[in-house]
C-alpha cells in the first residue's frame, strides 16, 4: 500500500501529455530513491504500477541475465532512461548527452505494458512498466477530484473577471462623461455584457475544442494550477485525519471514564453480598436436618451438673452445739 509520503510526492507531480507507439496518453511518474509509482491514462481507463527495490531487483533479474549489479545500480540505469520518456511532454527533445532509449506500448487484455530498451554498461538492458488498471479511489485523488477543484476554481476566476470588467466599463463611461476622448479609435471596445459572450463561448469555443485532436494536455498554467490544488487538498486531508483521530481518542476515554463512574466498586458489590447474606436464611437440605435438629438437643453433657470443687461443697454433717453452763 502506498504510504503518506508516496502519495504526497505523486500528487505534486503533474499529468504530461506523451505519445508512446502512437498512443496519446497523459503520464504521471514519480521515482524515488529505489522505488516508483507510474500512472498513464488514454481518458478511457487508467493503470498504474508501483515497484519496491525488492520488486526491482527480481524483474531486473529476470530480464537481464546476462547482467550482474546490484538493485540501485539497475534503479539508477532505468531512472536515467525512463523518466524523460514518461515525464517529457510530446514534441520536445530529448538532451544531448542523455542515454538513448526504445520505448514500445502493447495492450495484452486489460492491461497496458510499456517495454524499454536501452544499454547498460555496453551491455542491452530491458524494462517493462506492466501496468495494470487503477483502483476508482486512486483515479479519483489523483484525476478526477483535482480536475473538479481546478474547474470550480477557474469558473470562479472567469466570474471575478467578468465583474472587473463591468466595473471598468463603468469607470470609461465616467471618463466620457467628463469631456476624456480616445485618441485611437482602434482602442475602442465594447461594452461587456456577461449572458451574450456565454451564449458566443459556448456555440463558438466548446465545439472547436472537442474536435481538437490534441485534448490531452496540461498546459504549464494547468500544471501549475493543478500542484497547487493537489498540495492544498492533500494538506487538508491529513488535517482532517489528525481532527478524526484527535476527536476518536477523546470519545473512546469519555466513554472509558463514565463506565468507571457508572460501575460499582468492589467494596460495594462485597458490602451488598454480605448484607443480603445476612438478610436471608440459608436453605437446609435434607439430609442436614437430622445434623441440626441433634446440634439443637443437649447433649449428655450438656445436661451434666457442673462439677463443685470438695472445698466449695455444703458440708451434710450437722455442727456440734458447744453446752452452755449455767454461766454460759
Amino acid at each position: 500500500m502506498e504510504s503518506d509520503g508516496g502519495n504526497k510526492a505523486l500528487l505534486e507531480c503533474p499529468w504530461v501529455p506523451v505519445c508512446i507507439s502512437g498512443s496519446q496518453l497523459l503520464t504521471k511518474t514519480w521515482f524515488g530513491d529505489t522505488a516508483y509509482h507510474v500512472l498513464l491514462t488514454d481518458l478511457h481507463c487508467v493503470w498504474e504500477e508501483e515497484m519496491d527495490s525488492t520488486a526491482i531487483q527480481g524483474r531486473a533479474q529476470l530480464l537481464n541475465r546476462r547482467l550482474r549489479a546490484p538493485s540501485h545500480a539497475f534503479f539508477s540505469h532505468l531512472c536515467e532512461v525512463a523518466r524523460p520518456c514518461l515525464s517529457m511532454p510530446s514534441g520536445r527533445r530529448v538532451e544531448d548527452g542523455a542515454p538513448a532509449a526504445l520505448l514500445s506500448l502493447t495492450r495484452p487484455g486489460s492491461d497496458l505494458h510499456l517495454k524499454l530498451r536501452s544499454e547498460l554498461a555496453g551491455v542491452p538492458f530491458y524494462w517493462e512498466f506492466r501496468c495494470t488498471p487503477a483502483p476508482i479511489a486512486l483515479v479519483c485523488s489523483q484525476l478526477v477530484r483535482p480536475l473538479l477543484l481546478m474547474s470550480r476554481l477557474l469558473q470562479k476566476q472567469v466570474g471575478q473577471m467578468g465583474e472587473l470588467l463591468v466595473s471598468k466599463d463603468v469607470e470609461i463611461q465616467d471618463y466620457k462623461d467628463n469631456g476624456a476622448v480616445l485618441t485611437r479609435e482602434r482602442l475602442q471596445t465594447d461594452l461587456f455584457e456577461e449572458q451574450p459572450y456565454k451564449g458566443t463561448f459556448l456555440t463558438q469555443a466548446v465545439p472547436e475544442m472537442c474536435a481538437r485532436q490534441d485534448s490531452l494536455s496540461f498546459d504549464s498554467e494547468l500544471q501549475e494550477l493543478y500542484s497547487a490544488v493537489t498540495c492544498c487538498s492533500y494538506r487538508n486531508t491529513c488535517k482532517r485525519r489528525i481532527s478524526e483521530r484527535q476527536s476518536a481518542g477523546e470519545d473512546e476515554s469519555a466513554t472509558q471514564d463514565q463506565e468507571l463512574n457508572q460501575a460499582p466498586s468492589i467494596t460495594q458489590f462485597q458490602a451488598e453480598d454480605v448484607h443480603h447474606q445476612l438478610s436471608q436464611p440459608s436453605p437446609i437440605r435434607p439430609g442436614d436436618q437430622a445434623r441440626v435438629i441433634n446440634s439443637e438437643k443437649p447433649s449428655d453433657d450438656q445436661i451434666k451438673p457442673p462439677i463443685v470443687a470438695a472445698s466449695d461443697r455444703p458440708s451434710t454433717r450437722p455442727k456440734k452445739k458447744k453446752a452452755k453452763g449455767i454461766f454460759g
